[in-house]
């Protein structure tokens, strides 16, 4: 091995250099995160608000939000879109609908109703463009998306009408953090044990980590290459620039990744969105291990479809050349994930093998230096996740304390994992056609599902 490379080697030194180019983009991201610092709000009445809200089967959670948001923001108009649901989802929005002329129901039926999340935002932004009076101005009308378990931070609108979002003419769309609201709850899942209250309470923790770190330090970067996503759930976006965007059907695409594909044809239209961790809208984690990879594997597929962008934004006059390499690593992430799941395990497979059959050659490798790879793997594999952990302290959860950030960075480095499981899965459903969207069920509905189980 010291005379000639090996394929081991080759294999070693090929994970070695992603892992120190990744680490410097971690890095940079880390940096990001860390001088991010809050701005003045501004005035929301120089706009007029809309709010899209997707429903499917949402019965238990769309009255509470339908009173939330009117009573948090009097002057917003609420279009709520029933995708033919089999619960009392439309009754209750009418109920609501017949003392608020601010809330307007959007009533989508079969065969034109479940096709995806996409249709849906598209069909309420027909029936909003049909309703909205001649001549207002489209510059000054702001459009935004919420989950139908949104529980938006109070000013909100104020924050995003700021001079460096909404304020900016030069801004055509804002994305916001995203919380979970559940994460601080002890027993998520009602009338289970304590271990697996503690696994469910650890991946709600996990994904309320990975929306206001990692997630949101890859959004501040983004800021520099001008190339910042929009989320399915708090993004906001001129009702001029959606014009700018619409085809035949509207402006949201098919993808099962319809907020990141919006942001794709801003993007190549020449417009600029903006991201903010001043206000947030809060949102259910999951703690079903099936729904939360069902969760990812939609996103998956979503990124993967996204790819036959890359022709235009290669082609594209308004984007810079770091923007187009941040959003050819963003589209061809889960292709990196699954040739990085491939890679790690082969290395280690080959020295397994390596070593059964020349103990000798790998004890001699390791003696002449080859042992300083090993904190070095540990440090790509573990550390620079892991690393988020007190960062999410520090910046998010300051009552929670050190030594329980350094759980939660552990945590994540295993939680990261779940992605490769997410991306085959991803990668099997793209190559078959299955483009089908899966909704993800409600915590309340998983709970009624045990609790009918256990009682049968």
């Amino acid at each position: 091995m010291n005379d000639s490379p090996t394929l081991v080697a080759v294999a070693m030194a090929l994970s070695l250099l992603l892992g120190t180019v990744f680490l410097g983009y971690l890095v940079s991201l880390v940096v990001c995160f860390v001088r991010n610092r809050a701005q003045p709000p501004g005035d929301h009445t120089q706009f007029e608000w809309h709010i899209l809200v997707p429903c499917l089967n949402e019965a238990a959670v769309v009255g509470e939000s339908l009173r939330r948001l009117r009573s948090e923001f009097p002057t917003l108009h609420i279009w709520a879109i029933d995708d033919d649901s089999d619960d009392a989802t439309a009754d209750i929005i009418r109920a609501h609908q017949k003392n608020d002329i601010r809330i307007h129901l959007v009533a989508r039926r079969a065969p034109h109703a479940r096709t995806g999340k996409g249709d849906a935002l598209n069909a309420a932004y027909q029936a909003l463009c049909d309703w909205l009076p001649d001549g207002l101005s489209p510059d000054r009308v702001i459009v935004g998306v919420f989950d139908a378990d949104g529980v938006p931070a109070p000013g909100l609108l104020d924050t995003i009408a700021a001079d460096h979002l909404f304020g900016s003419q030069d801004v055509a769309a804002v994305q916001i953090e995203v919380r979970m609201l559940n994460r601080d709850e002890q027993h998520p899942v009602p009338g289970a044990g304590r271990l697996r209250n503690l696994a469910a309470r650890t991946l709600v923790r996990m994904q309320d980590m990975e929306f206001r770190t990692t997630g949101a330090a890859v959004q501040l970067g983004r800021r520099a290459t001008r190339t910042v996503a929009l989320g399915g759930n708090g993004q906001f976006a001129r009702l001029s620039a959606l014009h700018a965007v619409s085809d035949d059907l509207g402006p949201w695409g098919s993808s099962l990744l319809e907020d990141y594909e919006l942001g794709l044809r801003l993007k190549l239209a020449g417009h600029n969105s903006a991201f903010t961790r001043d206000t947030w809208v809060g949102q259910e984690a999951l703690w079903s291990l099936r729904q939360l990879l069902t969760q990812r594997v939609r996103w998956g597929q979503g990124t993967m479809q996204c790819v036959r962008y890359m022709p235009h934004v290669w082609r594209s006059r308004t984007m810079t050349t770091a923007g187009v390499l941040e959003i050819a690593y963003s589209v061809f992430q889960p292709w990196f994930q699954l040739f990085a799941s491939i890679l790690y395990p082969l290395l280690l497979m080959l020295l397994v093998l390596r070593y059964a059959a020349h103990p000798e050659v790998i004890n001699s490798f390791l003696a002449d230096g080859g042992w300083g790879l090993l904190p070095a793997y540990f440090v790509f594999g573990v550390a620079q996740f892991g690393l988020w952990g007190p960062l999410y302290w520090r910046r998010c959860e300051p009552q929670a304390g050190f030594w329980r950030s350094l759980g939660w960075g552990f945590a994540y480095s295993a939680y990261i994992w779940l992605y490769w499981i997410a991306t085959w899965r991803a990668l099997a459903r793209f190559t078959d056609g299955r483009n089908t969207w899966a909704k993800t069920r409600r915590n309340a509905e998983i709970a009624a599902i045990h609790e009918a189980r256990a009682g049968s």
